[in-house]
């Protein structure tokens, strides 16, 4: 089916595209003599994140317990869970998946590495964790140095866990006003957990996996000698804000939506049916000002998506257009990750034919 034959808004995954796009970062692996280990919360696909394995991953990140079980039961069998689990409803969720699949838990802090011990010491089962170290972010993880050794050794304590690595986040970097800043970024993202592992080891802990990497910081970080794995999530698709940001152009960008016109004001504005409910409010984390609008639609400069409703993307005239009632645009989504959430599926194309059709499996896993 042509793409002009679908109804509207329909979400379209480029394949042509998403294939480059998992080629380069295991290029860029590979050439690093390195692991790669991308975040599915981004597509929430189980037929992506095959596609990711196949390409050359070495498992998995996910952020909710919920993703990991819609990825589990299908088959992915080597799962980071970067989020501080604590309760023992959901580590009893997670140990319920421990015949099918390697679960790796994170830490960032005494307290919570002894509640993650407590269950598991009651089941006499062991777990492989991480430590989460915070690289800039404030938002989760212990400090770099000293206060990452001191939670080591408390981890390394602990008879059932096993403490197999050190990993970070760099999430700050989508605030970066600049590309040099984003490359200082990186950079220090990768040493501080390299140094911190470092320190671990000579003070007798040994650090296995050195794991770091958002999309926009993974080829600068990833390049830090004693870094041994990344985590680009966006990277599969890429989005406006990438573009903004310096890290992709629109060509690499693999998701879009198409979107009719449903109402014309003359020389003001045009009305699409692309809402809140399908583009999604999201301009930016962590402070992000790179993109205009809620989203960038493909080949008209003079179209600014400029506010949302649920149902209705208004759009402000800068300039005079050909788009009249009925006419289609395709927009590629300020943030892809929050995008592909509000749909139950892809529409797979190749070079404007649609070829398939793939589930979001683990859309609403929030838990």
């Amino acid at each position: 089916m042509d793409i002009n034959q679908l109804d509207t808004p329909s979400l379209l995954l480029d394949l042509d595209i998403m294939e480059a796009n998992l080629r380069r970062i295991d290029r860029f692996a590979k050439q690093q003599g390195i692991s790669w280990r991308p975040h599915i919360k981004t597509h929430k696909s189980v037929e992506i994140a095959r596609r990711q394995i196949a390409s050359g991953a070495a498992g998995i990140t996910v952020a909710k317990v919920s993703e990991a079980e819609v990825m589990a039961r299908a088959g992915i069998d080597n799962i980071l869970i970067a989020y501080p689990l604590a309760s023992s409803t959901k580590l009893a969720r997670v140990a319920a998946l421990m015949p099918i699949a390697t679960m790796i838990l994170t830490v960032d802090s005494a307290e919570q590495a002894q509640h993650i011990q407590d269950f598991f010491g009651q089941l006499g089962k062991a777990i492989d964790v991480w430590i989460k170290v915070d690289s800039g972010l404030r938002r989760c993880g212990v400090a770099p140095g000293e206060h990452t050794l001191e939670l080591a050794r408390y981890v390394s304590r602990c008879p059932n866990l096993r403490l197999k690595g050190l990993f970070t986040h760099a999430g700050h970097s989508y605030a970066a006003s600049s590309y040099e800043q984003i490359r200082d970024i990186g950079e220090y993202e990768g040493r501080c957990i390299v140094e911190s592992a470092e320190l671990c080891e000579k003070n007798g802990i040994p650090i296995e996996v050195r794991s770091v990497g958002s999309t926009p910081t993974y080829t600068f970080s990833g390049q830090v000698p004693g870094i041994t794995e990344v985590r680009p999530g966006n990277a599969v698709f890429y989005d406006a804000i990438q573009v903004g940001l310096g890290v992709a152009a629109y060509e690499q960008c693999a998701l879009s939506l198409v979107s009719t016109v449903v109402s014309v004001k003359q020389g003001e504005r045009l009305v699409l049916d692309t809402g809140s409910k399908s583009l999604s409010l999201d301009q930016g984390a962590h402070g992000n000002a790179t993109v205009r609008g809620f989203g960038h639609v493909i080949g008209h400069p003079e179209l600014v998506i400029a506010r949302l409703s649920e149902e209705h993307g208004v759009v402000q005239l800068e300039g005079e257009t050909k788009l009249g009632l009925l006419d289609r645009v395709r927009i590629i989504p300020n943030h892809a990750c929050t995008v592909a959430n509000l749909f139950d599926h892809y529409l797979v194309v190749r070079e404007g034919q649609v070829v398939d059709k793939w589930k979001v499996d683990a859309r609403g896993c929030v838990q």
